[in-house]
């Protein structure tokens, strides 16, 4: 059960601020559509999307996230055992269905939105007032993309969203040369080798038993810090580069031939540029998400943008 205190205090003294959940569903479900992409980093698709009469059932929200994944979204007032039920539901007609999402995302963002999704990161998103500790392990047993998120309002102005199981899908650090995939949450239905940015080579799943020593060493110290900055840092690999996140990316690292291009969510006028390691792409296109590109080629590039990166998920 949540036990977060929120408290305003001034020079004159301090007071708790008293948690509740929303009186209606519906009033946690207008609010999330309304900022779904300040509070998730997810674009809006569907509102009450029918699964139609065979399966019958309504999603409550679809979305894309800013690595184009489908998420679905379901929402509960407070505890609800169904949820997770729903979700995974959902999550399996979603799969079977892709064509009837893509033309969701056709009509709302274009042919080119539509042509760049993502279906291996495809996830469930439940967001209720809290979970017990048998939703959490139910979760962690399924081994699905089922993320739990709780919520609280404080007074009347103030939403906290807290994520309780950072789903680790990620490639962890190779060391010897013989990597290690982590496969809890990854999409059992995406065992395709996803394309990477550099043709030639395939994707990282494949490329670190075969990248120069120099560049295995320089993703081990990398994936070994940004995970150690918090115990909510989620990692995806997707087709064109690995996402770090907490509810929202908060730097993105890719391949190339021997070096890495790492994305940061930093605003561009808070960062020193340094012509050959760092440039400002808010206005140009690039793979990942953030507007700060590094090109990290050494460890001691690497030592270097251990700031920003810490900077970065502090301000995610």
């Amino acid at each position: 059960m949540s036990d977060i205190k929120l408290f305003r205090f001034s020079k004159e003294g301090a007071t708790a601020l008293s948690a509740r959940t929303a009186l209606v569903e519906r009033e946690l479900h207008d609010l999330m559509e309304k900022h779904m992409q300040c509070f998730l980093g997810i674009r809006f698709v569907a509102h009450e999307f029918s699964t139609g009469k065979v399966h019958r059932g309504r999603i409550d929200s679809l979305g894309l996230d800013e690595n184009n994944c489908p998420v679905i979204l379901e929402y509960k007032r407070h505890v609800n055992e169904n949820v997770i039920n729903q979700g995974l539901y959902y999550l399996d007609w979603l799969m079977d269905h892709q064509a009837d999402f893509k033309l969701l995302v056709l009509e709302r963002y274009g042919q080119d939105m539509a042509d760049a999704i993502e279906w291996q990161g495809t996830r469930v998103l439940c967001v209720a007032g809290d979970f017990t500790k048998f939703d959490e392990h139910a979760v962690a047993q399924i081994g699905r993309n089922i993320e739990l998120i709780r919520y609280k309002y404080f007074g009347d102005d103030l939403l906290m969203l807290e994520w309780l199981n950072p789903v680790q899908s990620s490639i962890e650090p190779v060391g010897t040369g013989k990597q290690t995939i982590e496969a809890t949450g990854k999409n059992p239905q995406s065992g395709a080798c996803p394309e990477s940015p550099d043709k030639n080579t395939g994707c990282l799943t494949s490329q670190l038993a075969t990248m120069p020593d120099g560049q295995r060493t320089l993703y081990d110290e990398l994936y070994r810090f940004v995970t150690s900055l918090g115990d909510d840092v989620n990692s995806k690999e997707l087709r064109r580069y690995i996402a770090f996140a907490r509810l929202k990316n908060f730097a993105c690292l890719a391949p190339m031939k021997g070096w890495f291009k790492l994305w940061l969510h930093l605003a561009p006028d808070s960062v020193p540029l340094e012509e050959g390691f760092s440039r400002d792409v808010s206005k140009t296109g690039h793979w990942g998400t953030g507007d700060i590109e590094i090109n990290l080629r050494t460890l001691a590039d690497f030592d270097k943008v251990k700031p920003l990166l810490e900077r970065a998920y502090l301000e995610s």
